[in-house]
């Protein structure tokens, strides 16, 4: 469960959402509203200290936006040079000892046509704790929508059947308020038609074993197992099934360094049209 979650904002629209959504949260219990000031390397003289009393007000107001008395906020406010933001984010996440990093795909970016700001992109490739990338779809009227309403509803779990996505899998399930599991395969190898037909075989077995596994516990789940290109394919499924969350294990059978994330994760984050949550393998096996 998610009890103790990092929330950093930039005040922007879509920081305020991820707010207003964090009562969706599993398990939540206490949320610790981070700004973080930072300046220019070529600035010579700085005293950040009216900033960061102006940072703190402002989340004071910004815990308003919750709604929910159930859950504890603390406000946090640092300041750091042009560059750091990431860096401190995962400083301030490990001594909170949060359980999550849940952050807006962008802030205040101009560029609408960048599906991850560059603060969040850090964040997913350097991080070392869990990670919720929230997505809105945009109103006609400019608003956000707000897509984390029940964000566990409906669930898109990628699985390269391999350890790393195991401990994910054990991890996620065990998770409060998920309405359907939809476990995925993508067959991404095989020179021959024949090749690949009994590649699928194996995999449409497989994951049908695993959902029948976890159909046991209670968790509705649908199978399906495709052929191409595995971001690709998870993407196309999150948007035809029309998901509240795609999952992932941060790492795959190809990662195997401690604490790098995976091509297939990072490119999933990285491009999604849907929250994305990234499992960080380091810390499941805490729980």
């Amino acid at each position: 469960m998610f009890e103790r979650v990092l929330i950093p904002t930039d005040f922007s629209k879509h920081a305020r959402k991820v707010i207003e959504c964090a009562g969706e949260i599993p398990g939540v219990k206490e949320i610790v509203l981070l700004n973080v000031i930072s300046r220019s390397v070529i600035t010579r003289v700085w005293d950040p200290v009216a900033e960061l009393k102006e940072a703190e007000k402002r989340l004071i107001e910004e815990k308003k936006v919750l709604g929910t008395p159930d859950i504890n906020v603390k406000v946090r406010a640092v300041s750091v040079l042009e560059g750091e933001v990431a860096s401190a984010i995962q400083k301030v996440a490990e001594e909170e000892k949060v359980s999550l990093v849940a952050m807006g795909a962008r802030g205040k970016s101009l560029i609408e046509s960048v599906l991850l700001g560059s603060v969040s992109r850090n964040v997913l490739r350097f991080g070392d704790t869990h990670l919720l990338v929230m997505r809105y779809k945009v109103l006609e009227n400019g608003d956000l929508e707000k897509h984390c309403n029940r964000i566990f509803s409906r669930v898109l779990f990628p699985t390269d059947f391999s350890q790393p996505s195991e401990v994910a899998l054990s991890f996620l399930k065990n998770l409060q308020g998920i309405g359907e599991l939809i476990l995925l395969n993508v067959v991404s190898k095989g020179e021959t038609e024949e090749e690949i037909n009994a590649f699928v075989a194996a995999a449409t077995n497989k994951v049908n074993e695993i959902a029948g596994e976890l159909a046991k516990g209670g968790i509705k789940v649908t199978p399906k197992v495709a052929v191409g290109n595995p971001v690709e394919e998870i993407r196309s499924l999150a948007d035809a099934e029309d998901v509240s969350l795609v999952a992932i294990s941060s790492q795959g059978a190809a990662a195997i360094k401690k604490g790098r994330i995976g091509s297939t994760a990072y490119d999933v984050a990285n491009s999604s049209t849907r929250p994305v949550l990234i499992l960080r393998r380091s810390k499941i096996a805490i729980y």
